[in-house]
């Protein structure tokens, strides 16, 4: 088996892709590691649908809840951490399993990340009083004169990557656009991408009974355990679904089934962006079932006898 091959379980939230890793892992001598961007962060796992206790025993998981609540993640650091993942697993002797919903991260994994330096906290802070003050349709007009090129892909409301690319220009003097033609592969991997396919439809029944269940296993204790720690509501780890929601049934800005309902809404929003990302990626889909396929075509991939 070629030593660079890596399998990659996408698909949108709630599709059931860290129950098809772990079987994958079981049959193939897997370790799984995390590709979602909520779930790196610590003391808020039901909330953000992290493995069990009872799941982490039955095979390796590597970059689950270890990040704290205050500490952004951005693709590029995330990607090399991941890099480095999957150079442990490797050394285990075992097949990386990558799984995750979170496109971006998988895509600056496998296909490159832009170099770009750190951007200065004040920096940072301006461009984003300057979005709260004039709202990203006018900041996207000062992105196209200053890097036309990133604000021809990017959507005139997308407000954190119409910040993220101003951020870099006026930070760094050179477009966002530049930096990304400098690209580099944050590791050397041939990545087999099996994603999990659904509709909205069927996939949103499904959504409100995880809701609920995350519930009733006291995901909005968890969170106001998690705001003792850390009592900010701008705090990267709080700007998940399900966090945001529940901090505001905490503050009193609304009552728990307000925040259930619009958490499913949310969640729902975001299950339709992941899916319309993936469409565009070389990914090969299996009904969320169909674990037999999913471990034929893989060893067909892999070079196993089936």
């Amino acid at each position: 088996m070629n030593a660079s091959r890596v399998i990659c379980v996408v698909g949108a939230t709630g599709t059931g892709k860290s129950a098809a890793a772990l079987h994958l892992a079981k049959v193939f001598n897997g370790a799984i590691i995390n590709c979602d961007s909520r779930q790196v962060y610590a003391h808020v796992p039901i909330v953000t649908a992290q493995p069990t206790a009872e799941e982490r025993a039955r095979c390796p998981h590597l970059l689950y809840g270890y990040l704290p609540l205050e500490v952004p993640v951005q693709a590029g650091s995330f990607a090399q951490e991941l890099a480095e993942a999957v150079d442990q697993v490797r050394a285990m002797g075992r097949l990386p399993i990558v799984v995750g919903g979170t496109g971006l991260y998988l895509r600056a994994f496998i296909k490159g990340i832009a170099p770009v330096p750190p951007i200065p906290s004040a920096v940072r802070a301006d461009v984003l009083a300057r979005c709260a003050a004039y709202g990203p349709v006018v900041l996207h007009q000062r992105l196209a004169e200053v890097d036309p090129v990133s604000a021809a892909r990017i959507h005139p409301h997308d407000a954190q990557r119409i910040c993220r690319a101003l951020e870099v220009v006026e930070a760094t003097g050179e477009p966002l656009s530049r930096w990304h033609e400098r690209t580099r592969p944050a590791g050397q991997v041939q990545p087999l991408l099996l994603g999990l396919a659904t509709t909205l439809n069927r996939l949103t029944p499904h959504l409100e009974r995880r809701i609920e269940a995350m519930l009733q296993a006291g995901a909005f204790e968890e969170v106001a355990r998690a705001w003792t720690l850390c009592p900010r509501r701008d705090a990267p780890g709080f700007s998940g679904i399900g966090c945001a929601e529940l901090l505001a049934v905490l503050h009193g800005e609304m009552d728990l089934k307000t925040a259930q309902a619009l958490w499913l809404a949310n969640t729902r929003a975001y299950a339709k962006r992941q899916l319309t990302w993936f469409r565009k990626e070389e990914v090969t889909w299996f009904a969320p079932d169909d674990l037999a396929g999913m471990v034929a075509w893989l060893q067909m991939s892999l070079g196993r006898a089936a």
